[in-house]
C-alpha cells in the first residue's frame, strides 16, 4: 500500500484527474440518489399548491404522492438514456470532450431546479430531474473510463476505487446540505436541488487542464506522440516504456478491428465469461440490499430509543462510515487484490443480512436487540463499501480490451440504471408484503455473486487485459481453445490475441 501511494503521490496530475472528474461524474449521481429526502414536503407542497392555483382543486394525497414517485424515478430513466448513449459519444469523440459538455447538460438541469419554486411549476422539477439523470448515465460511464485508462496498471485499482468513492461523497453531500440548518429549508431547497450545477461549472472550469486519456490516443486515435505526451504529463518523467509497450502490443492485435458494439459483444463467444462477470457484479450492486438498509435505518434507530428529531443526524453517521470505509479501501486495494474484495465483501454481506433479519424480527421482544440491529447496519455498509462498491464501478474497464470498452461500460451502466429503477418502483410492494424479512433475497444476490466470484473470476491486480484475459480462458477452456492455444498465448501474445479477437 505504501509504494503504491508513494507512486502516486509522485503524479500530482494524475491525483487532480481524480478529484476534477470524480467532482463532476459518479459525485453527481451519489448527491442525485439521496438529496430528495429532505425537501420531500416541500416539493409535495409545491405539487399541490400549483394545482390548487392553475386548476382550483386541491390534489388528494395519493395523486401527490403519484406525481412524487415520478418525479424520484424519472432520475433513473435519464440515466438509463445516458447510458445508452455514453458508449457511443466516447467511442466518436473521446472522453474529455464528453465529460466537458455534460456539464452543459447538468448546469441546464440545475438552472430548472433553482427556478422551479418562483415559477410554480413542479414539471420543471420533473424535466431538472430528467436531465440530471441523461448526464449522471453519461458521467457515470465516462468517469470510469476516463480514469481506468489514465492510471498506470500498479495504480489501476487505487484509482479505481476512487471512482466509489465519489458516491459516497455525493451520498454523504446530499444528506448533509439536507439538513434544516443549511440548504434544507422551505425558502432554500431550490437550491439544494441545483447544487450540483455549482459542481458541474468547477469541472467545466478545470477540465481543460487534464490531457485526454492515453489509451484512447493510442488505441481509438492512434495518435502515439500525443499518447506519449499523455503519459508524461499524468504519469511524471519517468520511464515507462513497460506501460506504453503493453498498449502498444494491444495496439498491434487490434489493427484492423473497429469498436463493437453492445449486441457483437453479447453475441462474441471469446468474452463470455468477462461479460457474466460484468452481469453478476452489477446486478448485485442494486439487488445486494444496500438501499433496503438505509431504508430501515430510521426504524431501527427509533426502535434504539434515539429521538426522532436527531434521526437525520444519526443517519449521517451512516452515510460518513461509508464514505471513510471507501477511503480504506483506496489505500488497501493494491495489495489485497480486487478478487479476494469482491468475494469477500460479498459472503460478508450475505452473513449481515441474514443476523438482521434475526435482530429485526426479535427487536420487539428483546429490549437490546435494536442495539444490535444498528451494529449489523454500520457492518454491512462497511463490507459493501470496503469491497464491492469499490471493485465493481471499473471493473469492466479491466477484463475488456480497447475495442470492447465502451461496449462494456454501456451494459454495466444500463444494468445499474435498470436496477435502481426496478428496486424504486417494486421495493415498496416488497417491503409491505415481507417486512423485514425482504432482506433474504437480498442474501441470495449476496451469497451466490460472492460464490461466482471465487470460482469464476480471475485476479485483475497489476495484469494488462492481454494476461486477464488469458486467465479467463485458463479458467474456463472453450472447446476450440486447447493447451496448445495456451502454450501460444505465453509465446506468442499477439498471434494468440488475433484468434481470440482480445
Amino acid at each position: 500500500m505504501s509504494h503504491a501511494f508513494k507512486l502516486l503521490l509522485e503524479s500530482p496530475l494524475l491525483i487532480a484527474a481524480i478529484f476534477i472528474t470524480g467532482i463532476g461524474g459518479t459525485f453527481q449521481y451519489g448527491f442525485n440518489i439521496s438529496v430528495m429526502n429532505s425537501p420531500s414536503s416541500f416539493i409535495k407542497e409545491l405539487v399541490n399548491t400549483t394545482c390548487l392555483q392553475r386548476y382550483g382543486r386541491s390534489l388528494e394525497p395519493w395523486e401527490v404522492t403519484l406525481i412524487w414517485s415520478f418525479i424520484v424515478s424519472i432520475f433513473s430513466v435519464g440515466g438509463l438514456l445516458g447510458a445508452l448513449l455514453a458508449g457511443r459519444l466516447t467511442s466518436a469523440y473521446g472522453r474529455k470532450s464528453c465529460l466537458l459538455v455534460n456539464n452543459v447538460v447538468a448546469m441546464v438541469a440545475a438552472v430548472m431546479m433553482v427556478l422551479s419554486k418562483t415559477a410554480m411549476s413542479f414539471e420543471m422539477i420533473m424535466v431538472g430531474r430528467l436531465i440530471y439523470g441523461i448526464s449522471a448515465g453519461v458521467g457515470l460511464s465516462v468517469h470510469a473510463i476516463y480514469l481506468v485508462e489514465c492510471a498506470p496498471k500498479r495504480l489501476r485499482g487505487m484509482v479505481g476505487v476512487s471512482i466509489a468513492t465519489f458516491v459516497s461523497l455525493g451520498k454523504f453531500f446530499g444528506q448533509f446540505l439536507g439538513l434544516s440548518e443549511l440548504l434544507g429549508t422551505e425558502d432554500l431547497w431550490p437550491w439544494l436541488l441545483g447544487f450540483t450545477g455549482a459542481t458541474a461549472l468547477l469541472q467545466l472550469s478545470t477540465l481543460p487542464l487534464l490531457p485526454e486519456s492515453p489509451r484512447y490516443l493510442l488505441l481509438d486515435r492512434g495518435d502515439r506522440q500525443g499518447c506519449e505526451n499523455a503519459i508524461r504529463r499524468l504519469w511524471g518523467n519517468k520511464d515507462h516504456s513497460a506501460e506504453l509497450k503493453d498498449m502498444l502490443v494491444e495496439h498491434t492485435s487490434m489493427k484492423g478491428v473497429r469498436s463493437h458494439s453492445v449486441l457483437e459483444l453479447i453475441m462474441d463467444p471469446a468474452v463470455r465469461w468477462q461479460l457474466l462477470t460484468v452481469l453478476v457484479t452489477f446486478t448485485t450492486l442494486q439487488f445486494c440490499g444496500i438501499n433496503a438498509v438505509y431504508l430501515y435505518l430510521f426504524d431501527v434507530f427509533r426502535t434504539a430509543g434515539i429521538p426522532a428529531h436527531q434521526l437525520r443526524y444519526v443517519a449521517l453517521g451512516t452515510g460518513l462510515c461509508e464514505v471513510s470505509t471507501s477511503l480504506a479501501c483506496v489505500m488497501v486495494i493494491e495489495t489485497t487484490g480486487r478478487r479476494l474484495l469482491l468475494y469477500r465483501g460479498y459472503l460478508c454481506m450475505a452473513a449481515t443480512l441474514a443476523l438482521l433479519t434475526v435482530t429485526l424480527y426479535l427487536q420487539t421482544l428483546l429490549s437490546w436487540m435494536p442495539y444490535c440491529s444498528m451494529v449489523l447496519i454500520f457492518l454491512f455498509i462497511f463490507f459493501f463499501s470496503s469491497g464491492p462498491a469499490g471493485v465493481t464501478a471499473p471493473l469492466p474497464g479491466e477484463i475488456f480490451n480497447q475495442s470492447f470498452k465502451s461496449a462494456s461500460f454501456t451494459i454495466a451502466c444500463t444494468l445499474n440504471w435498470l436496477g435502481l429503477f426496478l428496486l424504486g418502483l417494486l421495493f415498496p410492494l416488497i417491503v409491505e408484503n415481507l417486512d423485514y424479512f425482504c432482506f433474504l433475497i437480498f442474501f441470495v444476490f449476496c451469497f451466490l455473486s460472492g460464490v461466482f466470484v471465487w470460482y469464476h473470476v480471475p485476479e485483475t491486480k497489476n495484469r494488462t487485459v492481454m494476461e486477464i484475459t488469458a486467465q479467463f480462458q485458463m479458467m474456463h477452456p472453450t472447446r476450440e481453445s486447447s493447451e496448445e492455444g495456451k502454450t501460444s498465448f505465453e509465446l506468442n501474445p499477439n498471434k494468440a490475441c488475433t484468434a481470440t479477437k482480445l
